[in-house]
């Protein structure tokens, strides 16, 4: 049965951002046959590369590993060797899936790898941060995928939208864009239903919104349009916005370089720096505490400096790096808390390093995680 063509979504102005990730679907990239195919990501890549002129930043997390090592086979995946066979095909077809990437670029592509369980170890996660941040910083461009080669089932993200809203929140982006093969987000599945009609803006991801959506996998869109609306309600936990789009659509992707959205909008309730601030107020803290001088509270309180270790006195208790713990200020008018954040260093390192210049780290440590003890990012004053 045919139905009548939904109604188009409107043009309208996207906000300003900084950073973003870009989110690319399988559909996106496969080919008719087999392979991957750069009829859509040529347009996406030009969009990238007219941001980062721009002077923006852009992360890409990318599907398409596994297609692209079918298209190596030639053949189709055999029965009762699913999980096995599907990370021997993402194996073969990394290095395809950053080659297409690379062709685009004339700056460096960098694939990152990662795995749930990258992303729930307090120190991978914080790895896995300063190692994209520095790639931004050094003008590569990270094309992240999920370490399909070996995941298994109890430990895999489930899909590249809800990785891409984590790496969002990772690398503290302003805005997640979704590359999807369907205009945005409709009352109902456009392709199935009379009467669909475009949402272009969402104010609050509720439940209606979701069962709208239908069952995870069985809404609109390839990987469905129910794990799309699981990555905009993460993004907006963090105050990022997420906004989704037809990538299969030259004019629309053009659209965005200059700064128009045609899709859909979904809105945090509350900014990135708030929802940031707000996770560290409320996240428990270890069993633990850095004593800093007088100095750093002034510095920390007055300048919104970061924490470094000639600001520190001592610190207490065993937490690790990545722990959340609090800062205290002892003189002659007591002890007060002043701050609490993420510690980029063990209880032992900073015991070491307290007090010396952070020049000083690596000679005394032999490793560095940076110059700052606690970075202002990860730092609220109480």
């Amino acid at each position: 049965m045919t139905h009548a063509m939904p109604p188009p979504f409107s043009e309208h102005p996207l906000p300003a951002w900084r950073r973003a990730v870009l989110k690319v679907g399988s559909s996106l990239l496969a080919g008719e046959g087999e392979g991957l195919s750069p009829r859509h990501a040529l347009n996406l890549a030009q969009f990238v590369s007219s941001s980062i002129a721009a002077g923006r930043e852009v992360v890409i997390v990318s599907s398409g590993a596994v297609a692209a090592g079918r298209g190596l086979l030639h053949r189709k995946p055999q029965a009762g060797a699913a999980m096995a066979e599907r990370q021997a095909l993402a194996a073969l077809g990394q290095a395809q899936l950053i080659a297409l990437w690379q062709r685009f670029f004339d700056r460096p592509v960098a694939q990152v790898l990662l795995t749930h369980d990258d992303l729930r170890n307090r120190r991978r996660y914080l790895n896995a941060r300063a190692t994209l941040q520095e790639l931004l910083a050094l003008g590569a461009l990270p094309v992240v995928n999920e370490n399909d080669t070996v995941s298994v089932d109890e430990l895999k993200l489930g899909d590249n939208d809800n990785l891409a809203a984590v790496v969002a929140a990772l690398v503290d982006a302003d805005a997640l864009f979704i590359a999807t093969d369907i205009d945005g987000f409709y009352t109902a599945n456009p392709r199935t239903q009379v009467g669909a009609q475009p949402i272009r803006d969402v104010e609050a991801l509720t439940p209606e919104f979701f069962a709208m959506a239908g069952g995870a996998g069985s809404g609109v869109g390839t990987g469905g349009m129910h794990t799309k609306l699981e990555a905009a309600a993460k993004a907006a936990a963090a105050g990022i916005e997420t906004f989704l789009f037809n990538g299969t659509q030259a004019g629309t992707v053009s659209a965005l370089a200059r700064g128009a959205l045609i899709g859909t909008r979904f809105r945090p309730a509350q900014n990135r720096l708030a929802a940031r601030k707000y996770w560290l107020r409320n996240v428990p803290v270890e069993a633990g505490a850095i004593v800093v001088d007088a100095g750093a509270a002034n510095a920390m309180g007055q300048k919104g400096a970061s924490l470094l270790p000639g600001g520190v006195a001592t610190a207490e208790g065993d937490f690790r790096r990545g722990d959340m713990v609090e800062l205290v200020l002892r003189d002659d008018a007591g002890e007060r808390r002043i701050a609490r954040g993420v510690s980029q260093y063990s209880a032992v390192d900073i015991r070491r390093i307290a007090r010396r210049h952070s020049r000083e780290i690596e000679g005394i440590l032999g490793y560095t995680y940076g110059e700052n003890v606690v970075h202002r990012d990860d730092l609220v004053l109480l």
